[in-house]
């Protein structure tokens, strides 16, 4: 049971590439500007990313766990005077013979709110369903009082006590599924190391990310130029507890789109790659 929800977990390592964004430098303030104009950004003005998951190195060698998207859109804000909020999903989803011989299904869903001129995440939800167990979840970021609160509940029973969980934040922070799309507004320079901060589950994490070289790769979108990435999410005090190392491989232009990703620990090596995207261009 213990490795099938290890596998589950890595199942969802796409959503990790969220954090694999870089933390941004200080803002100026982390009020909204005064002007009204909306930035152009890389996915405007809506964007579908969908991926599949395939372990190559396990004893489940060549098989497909997971289907795995992210999509953009922009929302009405509540105040009539203010910029569309940016609205970030995130989503995976078992698929083939892992729930068909083992009964392993899963699906997670991440959906977060975010301020479109600081891109500090506002609000964030997520579904995450693991065979009958189900969760859902709410964290609330208020960046005047600097917090946190996160409250994850039981649909099976609602008698359950909520669990709350609150803590400081301190910079631009992320969520799972924001950090994602932020790095694609970046820089990213060979050579560097760079710093996120991503809020998972009402704690922060301040994840160190190496921005090795320049690469080649054969994607769906063609032979296209990448940036390999390497974020230190594994490890003591970091967001995946354990041993392991992902990389990621983003477009080297302005959209900087993540094509593959893979991801090595102790249970095998899954490799994630891009199998389809969709632009409202």
């Amino acid at each position: 049971m213990i490795y099938w929800k290890r596998l589950k977990t890595i199942g969802l390592m796409l959503s990790l590439l969220a954090a694999v964004v870089i933390a941004a430098p200080s803002r100026d303030s982390d009020k909204p500007r005064a002007d009204k104009a909306q930035p152009s950004l890389p996915f405007d003005p809506s964007e579908k990313l969908v991926y599949e998951g395939e372990f190559t190195r396990s004893l489940l060698r060549g098989v497909d766990v997971a289907d795995l998207s992210f999509s953009f859109s922009r929302v009405p804000a509540k105040n009539v005077d203010a910029q569309p909020a940016l609205r970030f999903t995130a989503e995976a989803v078992s698929k083939g013979i892992v729930s068909k011989l083992f009964g392993l299904t899963f699906r997670q869903r991440i959906e977060s709110t975010v301020e479109p001129t600081t891109f500090n995440v506002l609000q964030t939800t997520k579904l995450d369903e693991q065979g009958k167990r189900k969760r859902t979840s709410e964290a609330v970021f208020d960046q005047n009082s600097r917090k946190v609160v996160f409250t994850e509940l039981d649909p099976n029973d609602p008698s359950r006590p909520p669990r709350v969980i609150t803590s400081e934040l301190n910079g631009t922070v992320q969520d799972i599924a924001s950090a994602f799309y932020y790095l694609r507004t970046q820089k990213l320079e060979p050579g560097k190391t760079l710093e996120l901060l991503v809020s998972d589950t009402g704690q922060v994490f301040r994840i160190p990310v190496r921005v090795i070289k320049r690469e080649q790769l054969k994607t769906v979108l063609g032979k296209v130029w990448t940036v390999r990435v390497v974020p230190e999410l594994f490890g003591e005090g970091r967001l995946i507890r354990g041993k392991g190392e992902i990389t990621v491989w983003f477009t080297d232009d302005a959209r900087h789109i993540p094509v593959r990703a893979k991801i090595n620990n102790p249970l095998g090596r899954l490799d994630i790659k891009l199998k389809s995207i969709t632009n409202g261009r």
